[in-house]
């Protein structure tokens, strides 16, 4: 890179621009923290990159430095000449406006790609689950998330985080808390810590399913609602009468009583092959 723009924070100060509360804003400045983000992301000079937020940029010209291509999608359009600015000296750096939420990820690249993201709060839960969902050429996830949000993704069984996310991070991806960063460490700061968390995605899942959408079907049911038992959940969401729906628990070797925040990834999936044999039976 060569004649090198003003820093991200000296353009957003001269074009006035002020954070938005509704679009969960909070950016970072500090280059060393920027730069181990993207080593703990492991990013390679092989690697193309889908960046979600890139805010004022920072993260982005240390994603270019590293990546062989950085496509960065960001929703606020008055955030655009912030980094056509930012950018300027970023070749491989391509910048679209977009909501990801919105927007044919697959389509967005020929090959297999990483993504990272400061991803704001308000967001984590509901884009997490369709990334790691959406079955993408995708190779790792490296996710700026809060602090309860990370503890949730590698909570294990009977743990108060422990959910749905949990089980989809568990099934998708081998999942580990990377670094911890401070809520100061933000303009402005949020309210929390943040946990930067790094997801490589499987090849193969942990457990044998018979029916990957009928698994994330029982994994929402077993947590629907978390005071009522998993027997009492399979007949809501299944149609099962209570004989069925013993027999599916005894068949998967789990007992009567038993709920969702119990439950391990294999037993998930017991349960959903023993739904399967039932209805081949019908």
């Amino acid at each position: 890179m060569s004649n090198m723009p003003d820093s991200p924070r000296d353009v957003l100060r001269k074009r006035g621009f002020a954070t938005k509360h509704s679009l969960g804003q909070h950016f970072l400045f500090d280059e060393g923290l920027l730069a181990r983000l993207v080593d703990l992301a492991g990013i390679t000079p092989q690697d193309d990159v889908l960046e979600i937020g890139p805010g004022s940029g920072t993260l982005t010209r240390q994603l270019a430095v590293r990546a062989r291509r950085v496509l960065a999608m960001e929703i606020d359009q008055q955030l655009l000449p912030v980094l056509s600015e930012t950018l300027a000296d970023c070749p491989n750096v391509t910048v679209k406006h977009g909501d990801i939420l919105r927007s044919d990820v697959a389509a967005l690249f020929d090959g297999r790609f990483k993504v990272v993201a400061n991803l704001p709060y308000y967001l984590t839960t509901e884009l997490l689950t369709r990334l790691l969902t959406a079955r993408l050429p995708m190779d790792a996830l490296a996710v700026m998330v809060q602090a309860e949000v990370g503890n949730k993704m590698i909570a294990e069984p009977g743990a108060t985080d422990y959910g749905p996310l949990t089980v989809l991070c568990q099934y998708f991806a081998e999942t580990c808390k990377a670094f911890h960063v401070p809520a100061g460490r933000f303009v402005p700061p949020p309210k929390v810590d943040s946990v930067f968390m790094r997801l490589d995605m499987r090849h193969q899942p942990p457990v044998q399913c018979e029916d990957e959408g009928l698994l994330l079907r029982v994994v929402r049911c077993a947590f629907a609602m978390r005071r009522k038992t998993l027997l009492n959940n399979l007949r809501a969401t299944f149609a099962l009468d209570k004989t069925k729906a013993l027999a599916c628990l005894n068949a998967a070797g789990l007992p009567t009583d038993i709920r969702g925040e119990r439950m391990g990834l294999a037993d998930f999936s017991a349960i959903a092959n023993e739904i399967i044999k039932m209805q081949v039976r019908k």
